[in-house]
């Protein structure tokens, strides 16, 4: 099992008081069942959040909009199952969508499973991305380092050197400083 589908299961089994409905849905391979879920009124937010993630390991893309919402929410292990299952999921607006999430000012403090997952798919909107969300975490007494030390370690692994600018300026952050070294040591040198 999915180390990520055994933490998921875990956690909702116990949100929803291990419920027989929980243990259909954690036994059904019915994809459109899981589906209609979605889109039911009146389902409890484990109940959307299983299907979603159920559909996107299966690569079925009606999960898609539940995924993205999940992805934004407030609760770090949603956005982190969220996040795995976009990954897996293959849909082409994947990366837009968690490009606008990691950029959008207003939801930073939700920000960081969207620019993990932007990283993990290295698609081309990542490094735009992952340097206009540090440049606006490099002010001072910004209280997302969490992201903005995402964002430099995944520059980093994205190893573009369009980040160089941004990454030098992290280097003044004392706690950004050992990452940027890291992050700028990992991008080819140009010639």
């Amino acid at each position: 099992m999915d180390e990520e589908l055994r933490s998921l299961t875990e956690r909702l089994r116990q949100e929803s008081g291990a419920s027989p409905a929980f243990e259909r849905l954690v036994a059904t391979d019915d994809l459109d069942a899981l589906a209609e879920l979605l889109t039911e009124p009146g389902q409890p937010l484990w109940t959307r959040e299983l299907a979603a993630f159920r559909l996107g390991l299966a690569r079925d893309r009606r999960a898609f909009e539940a995924l993205v919402l999940l992805l934004n929410h407030r609760d770090p292990p949603r956005c982190a199952s969220a996040a795995h299952a976009l990954a897996r999921l293959g849909d082409p607006r994947t990366a837009r969508a968690a490009a606008a999430l990691a950029t959008n000012e207003l939801r930073v403090a939700y920000a960081l499973h969207p620019v993990r997952l932007l990283v993990e798919l290295r698609a081309p909107e990542a490094v735009p991305a992952l340097i206009t969300t540090l440049q606006r975490r490099l002010r001072p007494h910004d209280p997302y380092r969490r992201v903005a030390l995402a964002c430099v370690d995944g520059l980093g692994t994205l190893g573009d050197a369009r980040a160089i600018p941004v990454l030098n300026e992290a280097l003044a952050h004392p706690a950004l400083a050992e990452a940027a070294v890291r992050a700028l040591g990992r991008i080819p040198k140009q010639r």
